[in-house]
């Protein structure tokens, strides 16, 4: 099998400057390897911003959406996570698109291999701040609150907090990059895993969420991925039937020759 998996696109981000091209370069990216994926697992954060009201969704976003039906109907397996700013998933997508929605991490099995895959947040005894805000955020009467609001208004209170949470984040020298193995909390949560376990869950852990490009060898030999996003590193991972791999593309030219991530982010 041929495996696609991207994240954190934040498609729509008032951040970025050219919010169409970033659109446009990510629907031809997947229109590209349409060619050869039999699945495509989309971790999170896809949106920057997302919330389904009865009878109304966000604008925008409509060449990334009919790709995404186009994909489906051709057969592709697309899997779509919700992440820490597009929590708020419902049955649009899946009844539209055709795709799987994910609240959760997902375990699988592919070609005799065991993954384990997901947005990468609010992963095992850590962050307790954040579990706290994501509990809020997936508590139905609140969301029921929320849902009174004017479109309009609660996209501008989204907005506004995305943006000056990335703008606080970029003050933060460390948090752009990989921090380790003591302090990374996914890489912390793998390894407690196999801690407990005595041995390898899983051969492969699949993350987003941070932003960064990590490929790190536990101790008893399982990979774990973190897979960057689409706002600087272009990349994404793909599992082609016996070795998953990290690549990234030219951002002028995503449907161009994809570039192996190099060992300097290889972590052991």
């Amino acid at each position: 099998m041929r495996i696609y998996f991207a994240s954190d696109t934040h498609l729509g981000a008032k951040a970025v400057g050219d919010r169409r091209g970033q659109e446009v370069r990510f629907v031809a990216w997947l229109d590209k390897i349409k060619e050869d994926a039999d699945s495509i697992y989309l971790l999170g954060d896809i949106f920057d911003y997302w919330f389904e009201y009865k009878s109304v969704v966000p604008k925008g976003y409509v060449r990334f959406l009919a790709k995404l039906a186009e994909l489906t109907q051709k057969g592709i397996d697309i899997h779509i996570f919700t992440g820490n700013h597009d929590v708020w998933m419902f049955s649009y997508l899946q009844e539209e698109c055709g795709v799987k929605v994910h609240t959760e991490h997902y375990p699988y099995e592919a070609d005799g291999k065991r993954f384990f895959v997901g947005h990468g947040d609010g992963l095992g005894k850590y962050d307790k701040g954040y579990k706290l805000l994501k509990w809020v955020f997936y508590c139905r009467p609140i969301q029921v609150m929320y849902s009174w609001l004017h479109p309009d208004f609660a996209n501008w209170i989204a907005n506004t907090w995305s943006f000056l949470s990335r703008k606080n984040n970029s003050k933060k020298t460390k948090f752009h990059q990989f921090m380790g193995a003591d302090e990374e909390i996914q890489i912390k949560y793998v390894n407690d895993v196999e801690r407990e376990k005595g041995g390898k869950e899983y051969d492969y852990y699949v993350f987003g969420h941070r932003h960064i490009l990590a490929d790190y060898e536990t101790k008893y030999g399982a990979q774990a991925l973190i897979i960057g996003d689409w706002l600087n590193n272009f990349s994404y991972a793909l599992w082609d039937g016996k070795e998953l791999k990290l690549y990234q593309v030219d951002k002028d030219n995503p449907t161009g020759e994809a570039i192996e991530v190099t060992d300097k982010y290889r972590f052991r």
